[in-house]
């Protein structure tokens, strides 16, 4: 696949893959710290490739909000076929597809996670602005 070819796809479904209140929220002067993890999967089947952000939230080294959320993308049946590694039955996303693949489930659990936070002590906690290109480096091999 041609690394400037755009990939025909959409967004077929989000889903809430974890979202818990582990903690009161902290005390304004302690040090929040936020761990961040992603993933991805596909089904063969339908032609489908899921990004999966998770956001946990300590104060102190104690998780008090922990966040999932999973954008699964409808990739066309070319674009499908041209991620195929035959060789050794692989899927191959191309790194600057699977780093906007990863953006958009960010902005997504962005918003999921103001949503379900929003007019509760736990407010002032958002998942910040990360540079997805540091996270993502090279094509994303999926197995």
């Amino acid at each position: 696949m041609a690394k400037d070819k755009p990939v025909n796809f959409s967004l077929n479904k989000i889903t809430i893959e974890q979202f818990a209140f582990l903690a009161g929220p902290p005390k304004t002067d302690e040090k929040i710290t936020i761990t961040t993890d992603i993933r991805f999967g596909y089904e063969k089947d339908k032609k489908i490739i899921g990004a999966f952000a998770k956001f946990r939230f300590d104060s102190d080294m104690v998780p008090f909000l922990v966040i999932e959320v999973g954008c699964h993308f409808q990739i066309s049946d070319e674009d499908w076929e041209s991620f195929k590694n035959a060789t050794d039955n692989t899927i191959v996303l191309p790194k600057g597809f699977a780093a906007h693949l990863f953006m958009l489930t960010i902005g997504t659990a962005r918003g999921v996670l103001h949503a379900k936070i929003e007019n509760t002590p736990y407010n002032n906690y958002f998942v910040p602005l990360i540079n997805v290109s540091k996270m993502i480096e090279s094509d994303v091999i999926l197995s």
